[in-house]
């Protein structure tokens, strides 16, 4: 073998050498990010070449699947009351990842999941039967909570405080998941909603915290009497009117300027919604207590997964008095989800027990097994005292009963709330938001249920602009459903 003709052989083998090591490397290292690549429109076919599993409220299926024509997609998904259970189930698209509960169960519900694989799948590797997704959401309070929200700009959310299911989860305005599951109209219904400038996408309930307002007051009200600054809510507190804040000239308004503010209990305080009490307060425990007590009802938590991943609510860190004294009343940086206020009630209307909020019940496979149960699973926290739940109970009670939120009250139901007007826009330039959160308990059967509502933007004029004016009627209409049946 002359030289030239070596030299060819081996070059020429260094190349079979690099195209096997490339085809290994993609095979075994890169194949799973190329499988799963949204462009990848082998994986679309695959995923829609059979129907998909389902998603399951009180034991009815509101997803299903229909056949396509002149696609290689055979199937497409499809939604029952699409734009009520919106927020539940997000969708899933022919031609968009997957959002909520269709993308946290996507394997599940494609047949993808190795859990639903059986023997005789794994021999002739056949993709597996899809399984089911059932929801812990009470149809008649998710209803309720829509209707009640109507053209408001705004959610709701809620909570059984003794097991932590979730029964409703809302955000308004909603959308049509089925608008986006057709490849060859997905395009023009997604640019629509994406320019939509009420982000009708959003999930308001569980993924936009803002500013909770007065409802966090029951946060600071808590931490006074675990802290033991003060022993009970019916003790006259420490709390001048006007309340300068401190290092400044700015005195605190409240709402109401004849309300009895000077000295108030934390019960008067609450029925009243006395700024300079919960002010004056969150500076005599300090930033470091309130953050403590906020955290244990679940603010700060950015892995809070219902499954669906909900945004974390926030107590600020690193502030001055002033600011310190802000939060105390639910503004400056203080953020909270209707998720996390309602998680607020709940913990309360249970002996200070938060149970682990969740709205699946269990996934199964396509016979109906279950693979995995989200009720037993379910975890509980003792966030404050049942001395401290107890009291602030009565105070929430006072509050509806005699207070700032009497548009929440019920025949035989006893209800407690806490009324919220947050501050929104630089110089509260826009309308403030409308807050409420409550439990209610039934006289007769025992049944409790927690809630929480906000209300963005309404067709309200701006000084009709309340948590008991527009929010405490959603609660009420999501309670009556949850405890009347």
């Amino acid at each position: 073998m002359n030289k030239t003709i070596r030299r060819a052989s081996v070059f020429t083998l260094l190349l079979v050498f690099a195209l096997l090591l490339r085809a290994t490397w993609v095979q075994f290292y890169e194949g799973r990010a190329l499988a799963d690549d949204t462009h990848n429109r082998r994986t679309a076919i695959e995923t829609y070449a059979e129907p998909l599993g389902n998603i399951i409220v009180a034991g009815k299926a509101i997803t299903g699947s229909a056949v396509t024509s002149g696609s290689d997609l055979r199937y497409k998904r499809t939604y029952t009351d699409g734009e009520l259970y919106a927020a539940v189930t997000g969708y899933a698209s022919q031609s968009y990842a997957p959002t909520q509960l269709e993308g946290v169960y996507a394997d599940l519900l494609n047949g993808t999941d190795p859990r639903l694989k059986t023997v005789l799948d794994t021999v002739t590797n056949k993709r597996a039967d899809p399984g089911d997704v059932l929801t812990t959401i009470d149809p008649a309070v998710q209803k309720a909570a829509y209707k009640a929200l109507g053209g408001k700009k705004g959610a709701a959310v809620a909570i059984d405080p003794s097991t932590g299911r979730i029964l409703a989860v809302v955000s308004t305005p909603s959308y049509d998941p089925s608008s986006l599951t057709d490849a060859d109209t997905a395009g023009a219904a997604w640019k629509k909603l994406n320019a939509d400038p009420d982000k009708p996408l959003v999930n308001r309930a569980l993924r936009q915290p803002l500013a909770p307002g007065s409802t966090f007051k029951l946060v600071v009200a808590a931490a006074a009497l675990e802290d033991g600054l003060y022993p009970s809510v019916d003790v006259r507190t420490d709390s001048p009117n006007p309340y300068t804040l401190p290092g400044t000239r700015t005195d605190l308004k409240n709402e109401n300027a004849s309300a009895p503010c000077e000295d108030a209990s934390i019960r008067v305080a609450l029925q009243y919604s006395c700024n300079n009490v919960f002010a004056h307060m969150a500076v005599q425990l300090g930033q470091d207590k309130l953050r403590a007590m906020a955290d244990r009802f679940g603010f700060d938590d950015d892995s809070q997964d219902v499954p669906v991943r909900a945004y974390a609510s926030v107590y600020p860190t690193g502030m001055d008095a002033s600011s310190t004294a802000l939060t105390g009343i639910g503004q400056f940086d203080v953020t909270a989800t209707p998720l996390q206020m309602a998680m607020v009630s709940a913990a309360l209307a249970n002996g200070g027990k938060l149970v682990s909020p969740h709205m699946v019940e269990q996934i199964t496979n396509s016979g109906g097994d279950v693979l995995e149960d989200y009720d037993d699973k379910a975890t509980t926290t003792q966030v404050v005292s049942s001395s401290t739940a107890d009291q602030l109970q009565s105070a929430m009670r006072t509050v509806v009963e005699k207070g700032t939120g009497t548009n929440a009250l019920i025949d035989g139901v006893t209800v407690g709330g806490k009324t919220g007007t947050a501050q929104n826009g630089e110089n509260n330039s826009k309308a403030p938001y409308a807050w409420f959160t409550s439990y209610g308990k039934s006289d007769s059967s025992g049944e409790q249920v927690a809630v929480a509502v906000v209300v963005e933007q309404s067709d309200a004029a701006r000084s009709e602009v309340s948590g008991n004016g527009l929010a405490a009627p959603v609660a009420k209409a999501m309670m009556e459903a949850a405890l009347r049946k």
